[in-house]
């Protein structure tokens, strides 16, 4: 069965998801639970499910990069994953650190990619006055957001929608499609998923 280890920042719900299905479903065994913040919500939540974790801190590494990486790489590595999940992690990654799991792992972004990478997807989506939203799943690369994208989930913008709004429409399309899209790439399916809300 394939190994997965999953970084996380925060409440980490796409992989309370990921583990869930992945216990459900017996095709993969999440092996680690990793994060830049001690304090991440989701690290509780992965212990309560039986996935071992760990966390460094970023802060007092600054602006050194390498040497937090360092750190973050050397449990990651122990724990000998097949793949990477980041599910909520809000750490940029140099591409030494990407270099090591090439094509090997995968991202969650909350906008239909290539359209806004990065932060503030739902508030820009709104200010450009789009019709549609979504989430994607991408491979990871040494550039930020940009990866072969693996699928897609789409929700339309209602009228009147604030960010939040959109945010938690886009949050349930995020937890049908990075469980599926890690089903069919740990299975050696490449090809692309849509899904519609």
């Amino acid at each position: 069965m394939k190994r997965v280890a999953l970084l996380i920042s925060g409440g980490g719900s796409n992989m309370v998801r990921l583990v869930e299905d992945m216990q459900a479903g017996g095709y993969g065994l999440p092996v680690l639970v990793g994060s830049n913040d001690p304090q991440a919500g989701g690290l509780i939540k992965a212990r309560d499910l039986g996935v071992p974790t760990y966390s460094v801190d970023h802060k007092p590494f600054g602006k050194d990069r390498a040497a937090f990486e360092a750190e973050m790489l050397r449990p990651l590595l122990a724990a000998e994953p097949d793949v990477v999940c980041l599910a909520g992690y809000m750490r940029v990654l140099t591409p030494a650190f990407v270099d090591h799991f090439k094509g090997r792992m995968l991202n969650i972004h909350p906008s239909l990619l290539p359209k806004y990478p990065g932060l503030h997807t739902h508030a820009r989506a709104l200010e450009a006055g789009d019709s549609e939203a979504g989430c994607s799943v991408h491979e990871v690369t040494a550039i930020l957001d940009d990866g072969p994208i693996l699928g897609q989930a789409r929700v339309p913008v209602l009228a009147g929608d604030s960010a939040d709004d959109l945010a938690l429409r886009v949050l349930i399309q995020e937890h049908r499609l990075y469980p599926a899209v890690l089903r069919r790439f740990l299975s050696g399916e490449r090809g692309r998923l849509d899904l519609l809300a």
